[in-house]
């Protein structure tokens, strides 16, 4: 037993090693200004992510293909990248005026530009989170493509393996494939993938997208020709970070630009002096607890509130959406689309003008008393702190200095959990930044027994903010979650809320030292069980309920 014990604790010291030594090679190459993923530079990188094997990258060790791991990853990285040799990370540097069309990926709100056959430009407006869940991502594909390479190249000369000569001919071919034609390329493909029929056929479906079915095939054959390329013709693929990315990091250029815009529609609206409420949360949530059975009266006749909220979080209820938004922006909401490259999306909703069937703030409160919310949309990773630390900030009217009256910061977000399932509840007691010794304790407005009558299971402790999803790592997660740190859950923001909440309130005095706060996750996948990682797929319907809950739980406080 006690041999068992030691064995885990050097596997989690290794792997806690790996992510070090990944964060700060990262750093090294981002001031050096490039590297060669595959090559010598590269080579820390792929080291460390082959040390740490982290759950969503599956197989990544063994020489098969990780076909869930490629599916998380290509649905992060823009259409089109398994072609590109050199990936270029610039900031926002004026593409949009240009006649290049902004490609966004699937799962992450970014936007990329194919600048010829060979490049592919990612914007990166949101900080070193955003940068390390790029390079952790591309390492990945790039160790991928080199089992491919190595299942295909018969030797040195560049003979290749009949099955990927059939590969090649199904991808160049200019017409549409037949279901005969896509079988027969399938099964060439499993057979060097080391993969059964039945297993790439079925996540073929799950790469296809409006601008090609066979996508699946060609990110295969794209991909092991750039490692063939590279083994052959020493044409190395290469990353690069453009001169302004370099020296605008880390000096929060977008979230000012954010913050400001934000102060300045508080202002234009006669709205500064109110007490204001910041909710982290998605631009659902807050604004169909307030307004949808106000707006889908014939709906709300024949389901219940959560029944509503399920209907409007179906795709195909854009309608039904509308609607509610539709009656939001009568009653005062004031959204602001965001155009500073945040990414993030603002609601603010004036309770003053809420009608009497919905929350009534205390009786007795003048109109200029009644709270303001400010609902912000999901942060990535270090983001947290840049958005809400320059929002915390003074407004500045000329030479005068306005601090804001807040009141309370509650966030709501998805995360891990170690001790549960997907849809449980997750109430932080802390938050522990992982890979320092940055710990932060806070009072959680929000309790365990605020949950115990909604038929959802809760769990309260620490939770670990980490550096990066794409790094979840078993090894690590069972030895906080057993040891005395009493881990229940690990997310990306947490820590860097907490931290810009702590230097506003207790050391610039620029907000309450008193300010509330609430922080309560909804758990989107369990890293301890297999088969529960992010890379099984999403939550669907299961989060709407905790999703609402969480929500109405936070409207309560603030409101009634």
């Amino acid at each position: 037993m006690s041999q068992f014990h030691i064995h885990n604790r050097t596997r989690a010291q290794e792997s806690s090693g790996a992510i070090e030594r990944m964060y700060i090679t990262m750093r090294h190459l981002f001031n050096r200004g490039f590297y060669k993923p595959m090559g010598v530079s590269g080579e820390t990188l792929r080291e460390a992510l082959l040390t740490l094997r982290p759950e969503i990258y599956g197989s990544i060790s063994e020489e098969k293909l990780e076909l869930q791991g490629l599916i998380y990853v290509i649905d992060r990285l823009p259409y089109g990248i398994e072609e590109c040799t050199y990936i270029n990370l610039t900031s926002d540097e004026g593409y949009k005026n240009s006649h290049f069309e902004p490609i966004i990926p699937l799962k992450r709100r970014r936007h990329c530009y194919r600048i010829d056959e060979e490049q592919m430009n990612i914007e990166v407006t949101r900080g070193r989170s955003e940068i390390y869940d790029i390079l952790t991502h591309l390492t990945f594909l790039y160790i991928e493509s080199h089992k491919i390479m190595k299942q295909v190249l018969i030797n040195d000369e560049g003979d290749l393996i009949r099955d990927w000569e059939k590969l090649e001919k199904a991808v160049l071919n200019k017409g549409k494939l037949t279901q005969k034609q896509k079988e027969i390329a399938l099964t060439h493909t499993a057979s060097f993938l080391g993969r059964t029929f039945e297993e790439v056929n079925e996540v073929y479906p799950q790469f296809s997208c409006k601008e090609d079915p066979n996508r699946f095939l060609k990110i295969i054959y794209y991909l092991g020709k750039g490692a063939i390329k590279e083994y052959l013709n020493d044409q190395k693929r290469l990353i690069t970070f453009s001169p302004v990315l370099r020296e605008r990091l880390g000096h929060h250029i977008h979230g000012e630009r954010w913050a400001q815009r934000i102060k300045n529609a508080l202002h234009d609206k006669g709205l500064l002096e109110r007490p204001i409420h910041i909710i982290s949360a998605n631009m659902h949530s807050v604004m169909n607890t307030l307004f949808a059975e106000t707006a889908l009266v014939t709906e709300k006749k024949e389901h219940t509130s959560l029944e509503l909220y399920e209907l409007l979080s179906q795709s195909g209820s854009g309608k039904l959406r509308d609607k509610v938004s539709k009656k939001a922006s009568q009653y005062g909401m004031i959204y602001l689309k965001d155009e500073s490259g945040t990414n993030i999306d603002v609601q603010i909703f004036d309770t003053a003008r809420l009608p009497e069937n919905i929350y009534q703030s205390e009786a007795g409160l003048d109109a200029t008393e009644k709270p303001l919310l400010i609902v912000m949309d999901y942060a990535f990773g270090e983001q947290a702190y840049e958005t809400m630390d320059e929002l915390l900030k003074p407004f500045q009217i000329g030479e005068q200095q306005h601090f804001l009256t807040v009141d309370s910061v509650s966030i709501m977000g998805k995360a891990g959990i170690l001790e549960g399932g997907k849809g449980d509840i997750m109430i932080p007691s802390s938050h522990i930044f992982e890979g320092t010794a940055d710990n932060y304790p806070f009072k959680n407005r929000l309790k365990k027994s605020d949950f115990t009558e909604e038929g959802l299971d809760v769990c309260t402790g620490a939770m670990i903010t980490v550096l990066g999803t794409s790094l979840q790592n078993r090894d690590i997660l069972r030895f906080f979650h057993e040891s005395t740190w009493n881990v229940i859950g690990l997310e990306m923001e947490g820590a860097h809320y907490q931290k810009a909440i702590q230097s506003a309130s207790k050391i610039r005095g620029s907000i309450n030292p008193k300010v509330k706060v609430r922080y309560a996750y909804y758990a989107s996948d369990n890293p301890l069980e297999t088969g529960s990682t992010l890379a099984s797929g999403g939550l669907g319907a299961t989060g709407v309920k905790p999703t609402y809950v969480i929500t109405e739980k936070m409207l309560k406080q603030i409101l009634v």
